[in-house]
């Protein structure tokens, strides 16, 4: 099976990666061994090696509410159709893509209805569904549309989740070093802003959204990684170190951090929720194990169906 590393026992092999963001590559080449090609818009096709199953994340910023949403008219967000030519010359038994929630809401629903149109004509069979990586044990409200596809009318059907959360108090570190901490005046500002007291024992995440109000979970908001150094504070007091940050995301300890704090912020911010995609991959690994549905059967949810 050509394709990325899961958790599952099926013999595998990464034959290509990519990623064009020079520190993310050295950091995925000290973890994995192997340095990541660059611009994928730079790279052939062809050039790319067979594969069984094409992993991507097409990049998030054209498409999310932070960002200006200009979905294709942003070059960002044409990446998307680097996929779709790879797909089309390769032709891969299985594709996992990943991308913000609000992808499927951008421009009233017909950025989505595009890709999956373009999906479609090479000949995928395409869903989607809307996945909260808080429902596979990591502490961490985040919202991420999976579209999954099968060359062939494979039987898939998405995970449930229903994992309990790990909690904070076994995610973040004791002693924290007075770098991370918030100054006097940010803490304030903080605590003017909160609407309410916290209703919860233990520590807790305060997240200040777009319009400025604060709340407090005992899970973190989604990071990001374009976001102020302030906009996530454990207690209200100060930044996550890095491994707390990975921690958040499912990474295991063994995952060795490269790199300053700007740049491993960074990478937790751009990655998606290990147990959450992992458990993504093991559904499309066992859609693939099952015999293909006769044509006139649907093996998959409607493409449009907004679940």
């Amino acid at each position: 099976m050509k394709a990325a590393c899961t958790a599952r026992n099926i013999q595998s092999e990464c034959v290509f990666s990519s990623d064009n963001d020079a520190n993310a590559q050295t950091a995925y080449e000290a973890n994995f061994g192997a340095r990541p090609t660059g611009d994928i818009t730079k790279v052939a096709e062809n050039d790319v090696p067979d594969h069984d199953i094409l992993l991507g994340g097409f990049p998030c910023q054209a498409f999310s509410i932070i960002g200006d949403r200009k979905g294709f008219e942003d070059a960002r967000g044409t990446l998307f159709f680097d996929i779709a030519r790879i797909l089309e010359a390769k032709k891969p038994k299985a594709f996992i893509l990943e991308n913000v929630k609000h992808l499927r809401s951008h421009d009233k629903g017909r950025t989505l209805e595009r890709i999956m149109e373009t999906l479609k004509n090479l000949n995928y069979h395409a869903q989607f569904k809307v996945l909260n990586a808080l429902n596979f044990g990591v502490p961490q409200k985040r919202e991420r549309v999976f579209i999954v596809g099968f060359k062939e009318n494979h039987p898939f059907t998405y995970p449930h989740g229903g994992v309990k959360m790990k909690p904070l108090s076994e995610i973040l570190e004791k002693n924290v070093p007075e770098y991370y901490w918030a100054s006097e005046k940010i803490k304030l500002k903080r605590l003017e802003k909160r609407a309410h007291k916290s209703k919860f024992d233990g520590p807790t995440i305060w997240h200040e959204n777009k319009g400025g109000n604060i709340s407090a979970y005992p899970y973190s908001c989604a990071l990001r990684a374009g976001a102020s150094y302030n906009y996530l504070l454990v207690n209200g007091e100060r930044r996550m170190t890095e491994r707390e940050m990975l921690r958040i995301q499912g990474f295991p300890e063994s995952y060795k951090i490269v790199g300053d704090y700007a740049a491993t912020r960074k990478q937790a911010g751009n990655s998606v929720a290990v147990p959450c995609v992992t458990a993504v991959i093991g559904a499309a690994l066992d859609a693939l194990e099952k015999a293909p549905l006769p044509i006139h059967k649907t093996a998959v949810q409607p493409a449009f169906e907004f679940a």
